[in-house]
């Protein structure tokens, strides 16, 4: 009878996904970017740009008239992203810059050319990541969790930070997780090499975004910048390409995942609601501020993070 009941249930089990699958999806995409603000004159780099959550984001700030750099490793993906942006919103400011994130030198050069290019930056979007891969290093040696997903973009900020400042009023925006409740900075194995579980990593670098976003908040008052880190939601992309299993999962539970441009919305609402400022260094989801690990509160681990990622680097500790 057990069994005949656990078979039911199996065969039931589809159908009532997809009946209540519009409802959780609704309450899942809830958080929506209700800002009218337009971006005329404003310049905006957006980093894994030509797909996902980053290719929408840009879309939508093209859309209001944003100068736009899709900062992308794929240049050539990044050219034809660039061109459907063009048409679709008919703003011809929409440009292909090379980012290698797990490449300092590619950063830096990123960085030197868009300098020399642009006058003004008002808006950093630090959205690439990578997720759940192999054990692996960077061209600079890091872990490639730790190494993309914070260090990359802790130094691209570092290096676009005066531009910024002199362009204040003007935002970054961390794109994290809630997986950073499960990660953890262990110091003595940041690089992953004593012990490495790829979930793990995700997790542990994800966290670090959060601590870096308060840590910049604090070190940034008063100057105009302000800074946010935001958990998008499960959004379908390419982060899972890593992981049979996830995609598997991915599938499995598509009604209720997040389309890429319901996942940029949390995003784009930190970038452009008008009086943010005051929850500079906040943790937004759904377009709201949400709540954090006990580890992403902990302002000690915030400001040695911030030393070892300088020292690492070979950043100024100023």
């Amino acid at each position: 009878m057990v069994e005949l009941l656990l078979l039911l249930l199996l065969l039931l089990l589809p159908f009532l996904l997809y009946m209540a699958a519009p409802q959780i999806r609704k309450m899942l995409s809830s958080g929506v970017c209700t800002s009218a603000v337009q971006l005329p004159g404003k310049v905006v780099v957006v980093t894994g740009a030509n797909t996902g959550i980053g290719k929408e984001t840009a879309k939508e700030l093209a859309q209001r008239g944003a100068r736009v750099y899709l900062a992308c490793r794929d240049v050539e993906k990044g050219e034809l992203v660039a061109k459907e942006i063009q048409t679709t919103t008919g703003n011809q400011q929409v440009l292909v810059r090379k980012l290698d994130l797990s490449d300092t030198k590619s950063i830096r050069a990123f960085a030197k050319g868009f300098l020399a290019e642009e006058k003004h930056l008002h808006i950093l979007i630090n959205n690439a990541g990578v997720m759940m891969c192999p054990y692996s290093k960077t061209a600079d040696g890091f872990e490639m969790h730790i190494g993309v997903n914070h260090l990359g973009h802790f130094l691209l900020t570092h290096l676009l930070l005066e531009k910024l400042k002199e362009s204040a009023p003007s935002r970054i925006v961390n794109v994290s997780s809630l997986a950073h409740h499960l990660g953890r900075i262990h110091f003595h194995n940041l690089q992953g090499e004593k012990f490495y579980n790829a979930g793990l990593a995700y997790c542990h670098s994800k966290l670090a975004n959060i601590l870096f976003t308060q840590e910049l908040a604090r070190r940034l008052k008063g100057s105009g910048v302000t800074t946010y880190s935001v958990h998008p939601g499960t959004v379908q992309s390419e982060l899972v390409r890593h992981s049979s299993f996830m995609r598997w999962m991915w599938w499995l539970f598509s009604f209720f995942i997040k389309t890429p441009q319901q996942g940029a919305q949390t995003s784009l609402h930190c970038a452009l609601t008008e009086g943010l400022e005051i929850l500079s260094g906040n943790h937004f989801s759904d377009c709201h501020v949400t709540w954090v690990s006990a580890q992403a509160r902990n302002e000690t681990i915030a400001r040695r993070l911030w030393d070892v990622s300088c020292d690492l680097l070979g950043l100024p500790m100023d």
